[in-house]
């Protein structure tokens, strides 16, 4: 791939890149920082590219695993520390609706976090950065039947969660 390849697939994925890691990381300015690492290391490692799988595919297994090189070293627990609102379209709705949907983005987030990882990994993929069901397997390391399997489990566990939570707010009022 030349310099200016590998320049338009900046353009084109790195939004893409970037919304993934900051799902997993939570902080803006740390997801910018492995945003570019991802990339690089793509750089760096584009001769092993095998066309197993799309270009963006393999750029967030790559994402992926300098993410988890980062909670390694750091020693940090918890993959999904809510932060700031980004997932808002603040132009598209009124501030009422704002408020309520920043709200449902945190008890979402809050709830995905107190699922095991396996179940955290295959939703972020599937239901927030909507990947297919082969590329979050390849991303993954499993079998598209494993992906199935576990898509409806974590969305299983996520819904029960959910319900568990509302129905602790609701005694509480």
């Amino acid at each position: 791939m030349k310099d200016f390849e590998f320049d338009a697939l900046y353009r084109t994925e790195s939004d893409r890149v970037y919304r993934y890691i900051y799902m997993l990381v939570g902080h803006e300015q740390k997801a910018e920082d492995l945003t570019h690492d991802a990339f690089l290391k793509a750089y760096r490692n584009i001769h092993s590219f095998r066309n197993e799988s799309s270009h963006s595919t393999w750029l967030i297994k790559i994402a992926r695993n300098v993410t988890y090189d980062y909670f390694r070293r750091k020693k940090i627990v918890s993959f999904l520390a809510f932060g700031k609102d980004e997932y808002i379209d603040e132009n598209n709705e009124d501030p009422a609706n704002i408020s309520v949907n920043q709200e449902e983005i945190k008890k979402m987030h809050q709830a995905i976090n107190t699922l095991k990882q396996n179940y955290q990994d295959v939703l972020i993929l599937r239901n927030i950065n909507e990947n297919t069901i082969k590329e979050t397997a390849f991303i993954l390391g499993w079998t598209e039947a494993k992906v199935k399997g576990m898509s409806k489990r974590a969305m299983d566990a996520l819904k029960g969660e959910m319900l568990k939570r509302e129905g602790e707010q609701n005694a509480w009022n």
